[in-house]
């Protein structure tokens, strides 16, 4: 029997409290991206601090692998226990816990205790494991809670504004760099080949600590947000709580959600790890982990690593001083953010209730694999700059931004969205916090396996530290590989789940 509050939830109006809840669940996303993404201009700084003797001030590859996937893995690991127990004791009860780890490890990462070089990466490092966690915790609870309250005609375009934040998180974690290192850079008046201040140590520990504030500010109203509807009447069987619930929150009148009488508890009718919960949702938990894992293989190695691209686009290191190398690292960050990130993002919120999940993202699979084959094949006859008179191609930017934007309005948001509409209440966030997981896996191998492979014998001959690897035309042809995979298993095993009510998908053998 469908309960009432269920139905009104799936048929109310838009209100003003969906509004607030996409801003207060997005602000998680947004530090998450702020503090995922700020990495690369903030490891220039430290080479300049830490490693001024290294040529051209590079940090050694194994330590910047270290310090990328030691997040990531934080993140994989946050997913799994905060999913587990956003359905064990409530989204809300650790929604705020979650938030508050971020807080507190954001201002960690900053003061990172010492400043001896080896100190200071140990515990940067610690620090961000722990803000990976919280960073994990963020997502199958944000995802959860918005499908939980959207309605049924919406739902895909309030979850996908909500991970639409991660975007401006990244434009946020370019700006305050930008702006960071300009204000160093007027201060000291730093020549280009002039020693590295001391003064560029707190540069990138202010940075960081910055992205502690926009989290801090949402702490308040994410404990004030009631448990959402879906979570008491279906996992705790209150039912009249639920309704008293919703009532404050989406102004529904009492007389349309109470129920006419007492409901019995009903027992869960199988548990997680059983035969019956594979055989009934098995297949769509493949297909949301395994299509995250493929889409974070690309989207992590290209995202985290955009310096690594676009190198051949900014001034050579030596002609420039600490600030000014971070500062132009993160204003081609946030030109890209701004002109493909970000419009990617609200092109899906716009069009995913019109056409549909699945269509998506296999879109945007099968544009990305065939940005990256143009971009991979003739890289070193047409793009390398070398082989141009060492003019860096400005289409190969072009280009680059377009594989952002498909990836945005395609699998990176949808990946996001889908296992918040297939699984029951019961295990709904612990099935998101899995195929979130196992796609941190995919950024881990991503992000880490393209920063080495990436190195042919071009690139080491200017980069000493790295042994040759595949090249860039052999790494990006693997990334289109990847995408048509994925497009191949969004075709064959991912439901769709537009225009559906959470207990119609969760019905659907």
């Amino acid at each position: 029997m469908a309960l009432k509050v269920l139905s009104a939830l799936d048929t109310a109006k838009t209100q003003l409290y969906h509004f607030k809840a996409i801003i207060i669940a997005g602000m998680g996303l947004f530090t998450d991206a702020y503090d995922l993404f700020c990495i690369a201009p903030i490891m220039i700084l430290i080479g300049r601090v830490y490693y001024e003797n290294e040529p051209e001030f590079v940090i050694p590859p194994i330590v910047v692998s270290t310090m990328v996937a030691i997040a990531l893995l934080g993140t994989a690991i946050g997913q799994l226990v905060f999913g587990r127990l956003g359905d064990k004791i409530g989204r809300r009860r650790v929604y705020g816990l979650a938030l508050m780890i971020m807080v507190l490890s954001s201002i960690g990462c900053g003061f990172s205790i010492c400043t001896t070089r080896n100190c200071v990466l140990v515990s940067l490092g610690l620090f961000r494991f722990v803000l990976g966690l919280g960073i994990g915790g963020d997502y199958p609870l944000s995802a959860t809670i918005m499908s939980e309250f959207a309605n049924k005609r919406t739902r895909g375009a309030f979850i996908a504004a909500v991970f639409s934040m991660q975007g401006f998180g990244i434009l946020a974690a370019s700006a305050v760099t930008m702006a960071v290192c300009a204000i160093f850079d007027r201060a000291s008046n730093l020549s280009a080949r002039a020693p590295t201040p001391k003064e560029a140590d707190i540069a990138w520990r202010l940075i960081l600590m910055i992205g502690a504030i926009p989290a801090g500010l949402t702490f308040y109203w994410r404990m004030m947000m009631p448990e959402t509807a879906r979570y008491t009447a279906l996992v705790e069987q209150n039912a009249v709580q639920a309704a008293m619930d919703m009532e404050k929150v989406l102004e529904l009148p009492m007389s349309q959600i109470v129920e006419d009488e007492l409901l019995s508890p009903i027992p869960p009718p199988y548990p997680l790890h059983s035969k019956q919960f594979f055989h009934r949702h098995g297949r769509d938990l493949f297909s949301c982990s395994f299509t995250w894992f493929l889409l974070d293989i690309v989207f992590y190695s290209s995202t985290l690593f955009q310096s690594h691209i676009y190198n051949q686009h900014l001034p050579k290191n030596e002609n420039m001083n600490a600030y000014r190398h971070a500062f132009e690292v993160a204003k081609l960050q946030a030109i890209i953010a701004a002109c493909s990130t970000i419009p990617g993002y609200w092109f899906t919120v716009y069009f995913i209730d019109r056409i549909g999940r699945v269509k998506i993202q296999m879109m945007g699979f099968s544009l990305m694999a065939m940005v990256f084959l143009a971009l991979g094949i003739p890289y070193y006859q047409y793009w390398y700059k070398e082989t141009n008179n060492s003019k860096p191609n400005k289409g190969f930017l072009v280009l680059y931004g377009i594989a952002f934007f498909f990836s945005n309005f395609g699998p990176n948001t949808t990946t996001f969205i889908v296992p918040a509409e297939l699984f029951p209440a019961r295990y709904r966030s612990t099935c998101h916090g899995i195929s979130g997981a196992i796609g941190k896996v995919g950024a881990i191998i991503g992000s880490v396996g393209f920063l080495w492979a990436s190195k042919g014998k071009k690139e080491i001959k200017k980069e000493k530290n790295f042994p040759e690897a595949l090249g860039m035309t052999a790494s990006l042809i693997i990334l289109a590989g990847v995408c048509l995979l994925g497009m191949a298993v969004t075709f064959f095993f991912t439901r769709e789940t537009m225009g559906r009510s959470l207990e119609e998908n969760e019905n659907d053998d």
